[in-house]
């Protein structure tokens, strides 16, 4: 079985399309099979950035690692058996082909709830919550309250995540391992960053998630991804020197990748 990465949450923004392709495109870069699954259905960023990825490839001739894209695929109604639901076969038949080549299938989900989103947050061995260092976003998790200081109870999502908890739980499998990552961590407001720190800490050990820094915001993602290109192709890119903002990005990418303690990955880049 290959081991399923699920990078999801329920607020657009956050940084969720970058960091799958980013995670996805490195695993495949340290040599491991990959196959990728984009549940955004309308807007495809995930789609989208490994057709550009394709598209320099061919132009170029340069060898670039990428994760195999596997699709959901179409279902006659008709002909499946009384009381198949539709949806469930379409997921399960895109994860059965992409699992029978890869080790590891990473799957994008929209910033939304969506049935294909739920499902997703079911198979998943590993959740990967991108989470902008906002109280705007912490909402996303749980009610806050700011005279305390604390949260006082789970968001819609932290309950979707429980329930799809339990459903592994019910099927006999462990619970997923759930990562927050707080992105595009700024430089100044220090005294918001650090409740932020003591909220996200507080809340990890009630509904059981880890927390690690994620990618920050810097203008060299979006320069990337018209090409298709990641932080591990600058080289290809054609940067002959790093900047000291490059650096720091890889270096946030290399802690990301070991924070995700992923089962037989050792970080070589």
């Amino acid at each position: 079985m290959a081991h399923v990465i699920v990078v999801g949450n329920e607020k657009g923004g956050s940084g969720k399309s970058t960091t799958a392709m980013h995670i996805a495109t490195a695993l495949a870069r340290m040599g491991h099979r990959v196959g990728a699954l984009d549940l955004d259905l309308r807007q495809r960023s995930l789609t989208r950035y490994l057709e550009n990825r394709a598209a320099e490839a061919a132009r170029t001739g340069l060898t670039l690692p990428a994760p195999t894209l596997g699709r959901l695929p179409d279902i006659d109604p008709a002909s499946l058996p009384p009381g198949a639901a539709p949806d469930d076969t379409r997921m399960a038949r895109a994860m059965a082909a992409l699992e029978a080549e890869a080790a590891f299938v990473l799957i994008d989900c929209p910033g939304s709830h969506t049935g294909f989103s739920q499902m997703a947050h079911a198979v998943a061995d590993t959740l990967v919550t991108p989470l902008n260092d906002s109280f705007v976003d912490f909402d996303l998790l749980a009610r806050f309250d700011p005279a305390s200081g604390r949260a006082t109870g789970p968001s819609i999502y932290a309950e979707m995540v429980w329930a799809a908890r339990q459903m592994r739980a019910r099927a006999g499998l462990k619970p997923a391992d759930w990562l927050v990552l707080r992105t595009r961590l700024g430089s100044q407001a220090m005294h918001n960053k650090r409740r932020m720190g003591e909220a996200l800490a507080d809340l990890s050990r009630r509904i059981g998630f880890r927390v690690a820094p994620g990618l920050s915001e810097r203008v060299v993602f979006r320069e990337l991804f018209p090409r298709g290109l990641t932080l591990l192709d600058l080289r290809e890119a054609g940067v002959e020197s790093f900047s000291m903002s490059h650096v720091a990005a890889r270096q946030e990418l290399r802690d990301l990748i070991a924070a995700l303690r992923l089962p037989d990955v050792c970080v070589t880049f």
